[in-house]
């Protein structure tokens, strides 16, 4: 059994990590997993892990993701960090692949075209957008199709948009357990690691025939 102060093995870090993005668990609940595994390791220390990695899986699966659709559907939800309402961007095709996802701090045209701007950038330019009737949604596309002369359409079809909202609900029931976000940083970087692991459920991943923890895994090599 290890204790508290070692250096703890990799896979002992990835399981620690994997299980708090993976579950709706507090880090506590987290911490005594671990113990019931054998493994002694405090919840702050946990804590420090997930923080520390989830870039790093963040960044690993964007060169490893599959491509999605040319048609997207765009929508953001609030989550609450440090007792304010932070706003959680985030777009999937129409099988519901996740496309890409921003936590901002405000809920504005330039929010919306910070994240329109990293999802293309992290895809590529889509076919259509599906929408609500946000003018802080809709602005951003006109922009970008005006500076970039592109032509991407803008379509405001509310059923349409059912998709990506299940998706809000998925992320927010993961969190409901935990204590809250204290820093717009920590939120940002859990969110990622979820989002992340979302994605490996969603088998988005570019790797057959292997388990969603292997798959985990095979982002932090």
């Amino acid at each position: 059994m290890n204790t508290k102060g070692h250096c703890y093995p990799k896979y002992i870090i990835l399981q620690a990590v994997y299980f708090k993005l993976r579950f709706t668990l507090s880090y506590r609940d987290v911490e005594e997993i671990m113990k019931i595994r054998g493994v002694l390791v405090d919840h702050a220390t946990i804590q420090r892990w997930v923080y520390k990695f989830t870039p790093l899986l963040e960044s690993a699966m964007k060169k490893r993701k599959g491509s999605v659709g040319g048609s997207w559907r765009l929508d953001e939800t609030y989550i609450k960090v440090n007792g304010i309402w932070c706003y959680l961007y985030r777009a999937v095709d129409k099988l519901g692949n996740t496309v890409d996802f921003l936590l901002t701090r405000k809920r504005q045209r330039m929010s919306a075209q910070s994240f329109l701007i990293k999802a293309i950038s992290d895809n590529y330019r889509p076919r259509v957008i599906n929408i609500d009737k946000s003018g802080s949604n809709t602005a951003p596309i006109k922009v970008y199709n005006k500076c970039l002369c592109s032509k991407i359409k803008i379509r405001q079809c509310k059923y349409l948009n059912n998709i990506v909202e299940q998706n809000h609900r998925f992320i927010k029931w993961r969190i409901q357990n935990g204590l809250g976000f204290k820093s717009f940083e920590s939120a940002r970087r859990t969110l990622s690691g979820i989002e992340v692991v979302h994605m490996l459920r969603k088998k988005q991943m570019v790797s057959l025939g292997i388990t969603m923890f292997k798959s985990f895994c095979k982002l932090a090599c």
